[in-house]
C-alpha cells in the first residue's frame, strides 16, 4: 500500500483536474491512513466520550485498525447508532448532537481525508465554512475590502440544513465524481445507522449528524451545487456595466462652480463646492450596472447587490427555488432578509455589516468613506456577554469559581474576555467592548475579594501588573502559580488594546508538507515498545482525559501516572498485560509498589520491574495476598 501522502496527493490532483475516482473503496484498506486518522483526531475532547457502547480512544492499538480493515476488506463492518444528545442554542432551542462510538469515529476521519483531499481543490472560493485556511474572519475580510458600493444585502440562512439534507441528494452529488459503489454504499450505511435517545431506537431518514467527523465535508459538497449556480448563473446575470456613469446633477453642478471660479464669483463657488459635496459622483441609479458578490460559511451566506430591490427579491426568490427543487432544503422565512445596505444592518457571522456615507469626512479631497463596508460590534452582542457577568443588576462575583485557586480564577476571566476580543478586532466600534471589559474585571475582582474576604481595592493592587503591547504598555491583572526548579505560570487579564486591528484573522492553520504521519504519537506506537516494562510486545496506547486526571505528583499517584505525568502526555504506550495492570490498579501507591521493591525507576525514568511482576503473579491487581512475597498490597 501507498503512503497517506501519496494517495492524499494523487486525490488532489485528480481533483484539481476533474477526473473522476474509480476505486476509492480501496484506500479503506490503506492501514497508513488510519493512522493519520488517528493522529488527527485521538487529541479531541470528544475522543474519551463513548457512543452507545463503552469503546473510547483508549485501548487503540494497530490490531484494532487491521482488524476494521479486515472487516472493510469482507464489506462486513457494521455502523453503531450514534448516541444522541442535545446541546443549548442562542435562541434557547436545542442542538442535536450525535456521539458515535470510536471505532466509527475513525472510519468517519479516514472517509473525511479522503473525500477533502479530492473536493477542496474543487470548492468554491466564496465557501469558507469548515475548510483549512479559512475561516469566519477570512470571510468578513472579502466583504469588507471588496464590497465597496453595495446597495442591498441578502441574507441567507438555511432551515435546519444539517438535519434536512436527503441521504439521496448526498449520494447523487457523490455519485456524479466517485465511480465506486462500494464506497458510496459505505457512506451510506454511515449515514443511515440510527442513533439511540433514551436507549430508543431511532432511524436516520435524512441529514448528518451534528458531531461526526463527516457533517462539515458532506455539506460543503453538497452547498458547493448551491456556490455553483449563484456564481455560473445568477452572478452573470446579475453583473453588467464597467462602471457607474456620471451623475447629471452632479456634472451641472460642478460646471456651474467651475464658472463661477472663473468669473471671480468666489462666493458663489463656495456655495455650489458645498453643494457638490452633497451629491453622488456617479449615477446610483444607472439602469446599466449591476453587481452581485456572494460569500458562504457553513450554512448561513450572505450577498451584496448593486440594483434595484425589486431584483434583489428575484434573486431571493431563485436562490430559494433552487435550494427547494435541486437539495431539498428550504430557506429560513424569519433569516432570510433583505437589508438596505446604508440605513440598515445585516447580521453574519455575529458582526453588524454596513455600508457608511458621510459627506463632511474626506480624506485626500475626497470623500473617502462613502461606499466602504464597516464591520461592527452588535450592541446586543455587548449586552448578552455582560449579562454572564452580572447579578441583581450588577456585576457580581461567581460563586462557582470561589473555591479555585487565584491563578485559575484569573485564567478562565482572562480566556473568556480575550475569545471576545480576538474575535472582533477587525470592527471598526471595537472600543465598544470596554464595557465588557468593566463588567469582567469587576466580577473577577469580587470573585477575588469573595475568595479571601478582602476588599475589591486591595485585590485590584495585588495582581495589578502592566504588559508591553504594540500600542505601547497596558494595564492589566496578573495571577501567578509557583513551580519548582521551572518558570512560574502566569494567568493574565486585560492588556489588550481596544484598537481595530484590520489585519487580524483567526483561521486553521495551512497544511505543513512535511511527511505523514507526524504526529509524535504514531512514531511511538510504532516503535511497538511498551514503555512502561520496556518489553517489545503488541502495544495499544492507554489515554486519560487530561493531564489532571492523573492527580497531584506525589506518594498518592499511580506509578503509570507518575510517568505520564513526566512525560506530560496524555497518551502512554504500553502492552496488553500493563494496560490490564492499569486498568485494574487506578489507585496503587507508588510508596506501596516501593515496598515490593516495584515501583523503582531506572535511568531512563521507566518502571522495568512493574509489569514483570505483574505477568509473573508477584502483584495482584485485586488487591489480594501475593503468595510469593506473602503480603497484602490492598488499595
Amino acid at each position: 500500500m501507498q503512503t497517506a501522502e501519496v494517495v492524499l496527493g494523487v486525490l488532489r490532483e485528480r481533483g484539481r483536474k476533474g477526473l473522476p475516482c474509480e476505486q476509492l473503496y480501496r484506500q479503506m484498506f490503506n492501514k497508513d491512513l488510519y493512522l493519520v486518522a488517528y493522529g488527527n483526531i485521538y487529541s479531541n475532547k470528544g475522543a474519551m466520550t463513548p457512543g452507545v457502547t463503552g469503546e473510547t480512544a483508549d485501548g487503540m492499538s494497530e490490531e484494532k485498525i487491521e482488524q476494521i480493515i479486515e472487516a472493510m476488506r469482507r464489506e462486513r463492518y457494521r455502523f453503531a447508532p450514534a448516541r444522541r444528545v442535545y446541546i443549548p442554542k442562542k435562541s434557547g432551542k436545542l442542538r442535536p448532537l450525535g456521539m458515535p462510538t470510536w471505532s466509527d469515529k475513525l472510519i468517519g476521519e479516514v472517509v473525511r481525508l479522503l473525500l477533502e483531499a479530492y473536493y477542496e481543490p474543487r470548492f468554491s472560493r466564496s465557501s469558507h465554512g469548515f475548510r483549512r485556511g479559512r475561516g469566519c474572519h477570512t470571510a468578513l475580510r472579502d466583504i469588507r475590502e471588496t464590497w465597496t458600493g453595495t446597495a442591498w444585502f441578502i441574507e441567507s440562512d438555511i432551515t435546519g440544513c444539517f438535519d434536512n439534507l436527503s441521504h439521496e441528494v448526498m449520494l447523487s452529488v457523490l455519485s456524479e465524481k466517485i465511480h465506486d459503489q462500494r464506497f458510496l454504499r459505505l457512506i451510506r450505511n454511515m449515514l443511515e445507522a440510527g442513533y439511540l435517545e433514551d436507549w430508543e431506537y431511532h432511524q436516520t431518514l435524512s441529514g448528518v449528524p451534528q458531531g461526526g467527523t463527516l457533517s462539515p465535508i458532506l455539506s460543503n459538497i453538497c452547498l458547493d451545487k448551491l456556490d455553483k449556480f449563484i456564481e455560473q448563473e445568477i452572478v452573470p446575470q446579475y453583473t453588467r456595466g464597467e462602471r457607474r456613469g456620471r451623475n447629471p446633477e452632479y456634472v451641472r453642478m460642478k460646471s456651474r462652480m467651475q464658472y463661477a471660479r472663473r468669473t471671480g464669483n468666489r462666493d458663489r463657488a463656495r456655495e455650489l463646492a458645498k453643494a457638490t459635496r452633497t451629491l453622488p459622483y456617479s449615477d446610483p441609479m444607472d439602469p446599466g450596472f449591476r453587481r452581485l458578490r456572494y460569500i458562504r460559511y457553513a450554512d448561513d451566506s450572505i450577498m451584496g447587490f448593486i440594483g434595484p430591490k425589486a431584483e434583489a427579491e428575484e434573486i431571493k426568490a431563485r436562490v430559494a427555488a433552487f435550494l427547494r427543487e435541486t437539495l431539498g432544503l428550504e430557506l429560513n422565512a424569519a433569516k432570510t432578509l433583505i437589508t438596505h445596505a446604508r440605513s440598515q444592518r445585516a447580521r453574519f457571522l455575529g458582526y453588524d455589516i454596513t455600508v457608511q456615507h458621510c459627506d463632511t469626512k474626506r480624506t485626500g479631497g475626497r470623500r473617502a468613506a462613502n461606499g466602504k463596508i464597516a464591520l461592527r460590534v452588535p450592541p446586543d452582542v455587548i449586552k448578552a456577554q455582560c449579562a454572564r457577568y452580572r447579578q441583581h443588576g450588577k456585576p457580581w462575583h461567581r460563586s462557582r469559581l470561589q473555591n479555585l485557586d487565584e491563578y485559575d480564577i484569573v485564567r478562565i476571566y482572562g480566556a473568556e474576555y480575550r475569545g471576545v476580543v480576538n474575535y472582533y478586532l477587525p470592527a471598526q466600534n471595537v472600543s465598544a467592548l470596554s464595557t465588557l471589559e468593566w463588567h469582567a474585571v469587576t466580577s473577577m475582582l469580587k470573585t477575588l475579594a469573595a475568595k479571601h474576604r478582602s476588599t475589591v481595592s486591595k485585590m485590584a493592587a495585588r495582581h495589578a501588573a502592566k504588559v508591553t503591547t504594540a500600542h505601547g504598555p497596558r494595564r492589566c491583572f496578573e495571577a501567578r502559580r509557583r513551580r519548582e526548579g521551572k518558570e512560574d505560570l502566569v494567568a493574565r487579564f486585560g492588556g489588550i488594546p481596544l484598537r481595530q486591528d484590520r489585519r487580524a484573522v483567526v483561521r486553521d492553520p495551512a497544511p505543513v508538507p512535511v511527511p505523514a504521519p507526524r504526529k509524535e504519537l504514531l512514531s511511538r506506537l510504532r516503535k511497538r515498545t511498551c514503555e512502561l516494562c520496556e518489553t517489545g510486545a503488541t502495544v495499544e496506547v492507554h489515554q486519560v482525559t487530561d493531564l489532571k486526571a492523573l492527580g497531584r505528583p506525589g506518594p498518592g499517584q499511580p506509578a503509570w501516572a507518575a510517568l505520564m505525568t513526566k512525560m506530560r502526555r496524555k497518551t502512554l504506550i504500553v502492552c496488553a498485560t500493563c494496560h490490564e495492570w492499569i486498568r485494574a490498579n487506578p489507585v496503587a501507591r507508588l510508596s506501596e509498589l516501593g515496598s515490593l521493591g516495584l515501583a523503582g525507576q531506572d535511568a531512563a525514568g521507566h518502571f522495568p520491574v512493574l509489569a514483570a511482576a505483574w505477568a509473573d503473579g508477584v502483584y495482584s491487581g485485586s488487591g489480594e495476598r501475593v503468595a510469593e512475597r506473602g503480603v497484602h498490597v490492598g488499595g
